[in-house]
């Protein structure tokens, strides 16, 4: 897949092609083609269950809570890294099927010097609160500790990070297998306000923030945090956007600094209820994280995703795109563009998901639907404001 060439320039990967080259030999698991790697169960022993484990970052959004931190002197920003970097484990898992228990352990490394013990209180109890809402859906979260290390000589901020494994019985992993042509495209909003948020989401999730941060802020912060980005990046890539960080974002009711902070949300409650009234009909979920709205593309084998009927684009994205005059197919390469969850399957989804996204207040869109492609590669075909962005595939 062709690179996202501003995200490339600024060191970042949207494809992960030296990645996925790197663990290209190692054992794919007992289901290859589901979302995330399942082992045998090896812990219980049971022939019944698999295993998965799964680990990952707030990545660089914890420099942006860094910053605003440091502009504001407001510690609590960093809770919100802490769900940051659980949802990017949990969302992954729901696409298994994979409902918990939960064992989660986190990690913290940070340079001392800047980031003081009221920040990691504050990314502490954030674990706590997201364990504590996961309770009131029934869902079982639970936080078995983790490692703090002071490593200023290789962390320039702060890097907050968890891994989280759960057991599933096999007869109800989402192997993935299933998805053919004639299934629908569905997509979970991620902008907005679910039931379960304090405040209204931008939607941004974890996914991309280098380039956003890089976009939208003014040149003064290189400045004032030298510290907060790659120093061998190129300098016309560095803060080269218009905005301070408690500048008003357009069509919310956030601040620049805000929205590019808010929380990742967990789609736990809706999956949940999804498969224990509806698993039959699902034939794939997808977490639009890394790669953006190209996610689905590691999903089967040999099928076109025609992406048709996009969600409406979030004022976040929007201006993003406004201030780079960044092509479209890239915006939808680097983010997840207010799409973040995909459910592929069997059009009878369509009224319980409806339901669902009245329940829990978020936005549920038809986007596309699923042909074959005419070979064994995947392709992907997305309708943007500048006609089909077409070509994409592995």
């Amino acid at each position: 897949m062709k690179e996202a060439e501003r995200y490339k320039a600024r060191g970042v990967s949207s494809s992960k092609a030296e990645v996925h080259s790197a663990i290209g030999g190692t054992h794919p698991g007992l289901y290859p083609g589901a979302f995330c790697k399942l082992i045998p169960d090896v812990v219980g022993g049971s022939e019944e269950h698999a295993l998965a484990m799964h680990a990952d970052t707030a990545g660089t959004k914890s420099v942006l809570a860094y910053m605003y931190y440091r502009e504001t002197g407001d510690a609590s920003v960093f809770g919100g890294i802490a769900q940051d970097a659980l949802v990017m484990n949990v969302d992954d898992l729901l696409c298994v099927g994979a409902l918990g228990p939960y064992l989660v352990s986190n990690t913290i490394g940070r340079n001392a010097r800047l980031v003081p013990g009221e920040a990691l209180k504050a990314i502490i109890e954030g674990y706590q609160e997201l364990a504590d809402l996961f309770s009131g859906w029934g869902m079982e979260l639970n936080l078995a500790g983790g490692e703090t290390a002071d490593v200023g000589d290789l962390v320039r901020t702060v890097d907050v990070g968890a891994t989280v494994s759960a057991r599933v019985r096999r007869d109800e992993v989402m192997t993935n297998e299933r998805v053919n042509a004639g299934d629908v495209i569905f997509a979970l909003a991620s902008d907005g306000q679910a039931v379960y948020e304090k405040q209204y989401n931008s939607g941004i999730g974890c996914n991309g923030l280098t380039s956003a941060r890089h976009d939208l802020l003014r040149a003064e912060y290189a400045g004032k945090y030298p510290e907060s980005f790659d120093p061998g990046m190129p300098e016309n890539l560095r803060y080269c956007g218009p905005h301070l960080l408690g500048d008003s974002l357009e069509g919310t009711p956030l601040t620049i600094g805000q929205a590019l902070l808010s929380p990742t949300r967990t789609y736990a409650p809706v999956i949940k209820k999804l498969l224990e009234e509806a698993r039959p009909l699902v034939h794939a979920l997808v977490h639009c994280t890394g790669g953006g709205q190209t996610k689905c593309l590691r999903t089967g084998s040999g099928l076109h995703y025609l992406k048709e009927t996009p969600a409406p684009v979030p004022a976040l994205f929007e201006r993003i795109r406004q201030v780079t005059d960044t092509p479209w197919r890239e915006m939808y390469q680097v983010f997840n563009m207010g799409m973040r969850m995909e459910i592929i399957g069997q059009e009878k989804l369509q009224p319980l998901l409806e339901d669902l996204g009245r329940e829990y207040g978020i936005g549920v869109y038809r986007v596309g639907r699923v042909e074959l492609a005419g070979g064994k590669a995947n392709r992907l075909t997305i309708k943007t404001p500048d006609g089909d962005a077409e070509g994409y595939t592995i």
